[in-house]
């Protein structure tokens, strides 16, 4: 549980940053309107363009596994938001009720186990595409089941408990970088010497296992630097 909890604090953290500390109640600080389910739904069809779905297209191609757990992470930032919203929203409680109610679903229990086993290209689409529609329904959101869908995508993805704490931490990083230098007015680079920062920060934790969050963010900063240089 302690994993889950820090992640949905560095969630609401983030949030309430950015959108205002009033976030839950779906506008930011600026009066905008705040979509969880659409963000979800829309980052998962940018998930789906990491399989050669296409069958006019790249044909033989492989799938990029690396870019699809990255897109989980993403999707993972929306589901938290959404469901720390809804428990705000339907009066369930704080960020520690969701967390305990989460520690406590069987497909939770699942994840908490050494994972990295690729499922068929195939049915992690169609997976992907379950959780489009647990977004995109029109009857009352059932976060339950879009968080079990979610926790399912997080398996066949080759991920585990340990490995999407690692990943969201590091999102989270690298979210604060990308602020740090110029995200919002356009001058930060993405994409470093032919690969984009999210997978350098993917590598940094895999080759660096036990690296402190303090510590990636400086590792991030040298090699910005000397690809700036």
């Amino acid at each position: 549980m302690d994993k889950i909890l820090l992640m949905l604090q560095l969630q609401n953290a983030l949030n309430d940053a950015t959108n205002g500390e009033e976030w839950t109640k779906g506008v930011t600080k600026n009066g905008k309107t705040i979509n969880w389910k659409r963000c979800i739904y829309m980052e998962c069809a940018e998930m789906i363009d990491s399989f050669t779905w296409k069958h006019w297209k790249n044909i033989e191609q492989d799938a990029d596994w690396e870019n699809l757990q990255i897109e989980v992470i993403d999707v993972w930032h929306f589901v938290m938001s959404l469901a720390i919203e809804n428990y705000s929203q339907t009066l369930r409680g704080g960020i520690e009720d969701l967390a305990i109610d989460i520690s406590q679903m069987q497909s939770f229990n699942k994840i908490n186990k050494k994972s990295e086993i690729f499922a068929n290209q195939d049915a992690v689409i169609v997976k992907v595409e379950e959780i489009m529609l647990d977004t995109l329904s029109k009857e009352t959101l059932n976060i339950e089941k879009l968080i079990s869908d979610f926790f399912e995508l997080v398996l066949m993805s080759g991920l585990d408990l340990e490995s999407l704490y690692k990943l969201y931490v590091g999102k989270n990083i690298l979210n604060q970088f990308r602020q740090d230098n110029g995200y919002k007015d356009g001058s930060y680079i993405k994409v470093w010497d032919g690969t984009e920062d999210n997978v350098v920060m993917k590598r940094i934790w895999e080759e660096n296992a036990d690296i402190k969050p303090d510590n990636l963010y400086k590792e991030l900063s040298k090699l910005y630097l000397a690809l700036n240089k």
